[in-house]
């Protein structure tokens, strides 16, 4: 079962706010957010502990181009057929990598990404989304966790995915919207006092305050 953490500034934001309604709140923090996805987290992203004890690489990257994968096709359903993106990344510094990394990166690299699904009745097609986390689009930079997974590369989780235009921590697109670091602040009087995520700690800083935070972890 993935672990789910307190609820994130930018969930706590766009549930106040009502940019995404129904918010489902169960289990401490927001349990989901509909129409932002599914909880599958692969690894434990939360804090700056979890980056450095499951990542290879810590990296501020930007989308330069996508394409289809992974595509699905239903007989039956509302959907006719639903598709992955694969995204490519260019990767404009790195800001940790693990002393003994498990795989090594190179200036480039992919990521699976939601997709698309396509109504049947329509052919309208909707973006899907990943649970209180980035989409990952072109004309947008991150800072993301990175570990091989199955034989590609992948973030740990949701938390591993901030929103970082500008090299600003929690500026971005999130979740196919874009935020401002103001909108996120304004999303912490919503939010959980007992998060500790890596994400709320770099909100409005750059890649050294994420660095600084990391080296902290991996020495302790």
């Amino acid at each position: 079962m993935p672990r789910r953490g307190p609820a994130r500034p930018l969930a706590a934001l766009l549930a106040a706010v009502g940019v995404v309604a129904g918010v489902l709140v169960g289990r401490p923090g927001l349990e989901s957010v509909a129409g932002c996805g599914t909880s599958g987290d692969l690894y434990p992203s939360q804090t700056a502990k979890d980056w450095v004890s499951y990542a290879d690489h810590v990296v501020v990257a930007s989308p330069t181009g996508e394409r289809e994968t992974n595509r699905r096709t239903y007989a039956k359903g509302a959907v006719a057929y639903a598709m992955d993106r694969l995204v490519s990344f260019r990767t404009d510094s790195t800001v940790w990598s693990h002393a003994s990394p498990r795989h090594t990166l190179g200036s480039s690299f992919d990521l699976v990404a939601p997709g698309w699904e396509v109504y049947r009745s329509s052919g309208t097609r909707v973006a899907e989304m990943a649970t209180d986390a980035p989409r990952l689009q072109a004309g947008h930079t991150y800072l993301l966790a990175l570990r091989r997974h199955e034989g590609g590369w992948a973030v740990l989780g949701e938390g591993a995915a901030v929103p970082f235009d500008d090299h600003t921590g929690d500026q971005g697109e999130w979740c196919g919207r874009v935020l401002s670091k103001e909108d996120v602040a304004e999303g912490e009087r919503f939010s959980r006092h007992d998060d500790h995520s890596l994400e709320k700690a770099l909100l409005g800083q750059d890649e050294q305050a994420a660095k600084s935070a990391l080296d902290r972890a991996a020495r302790d």
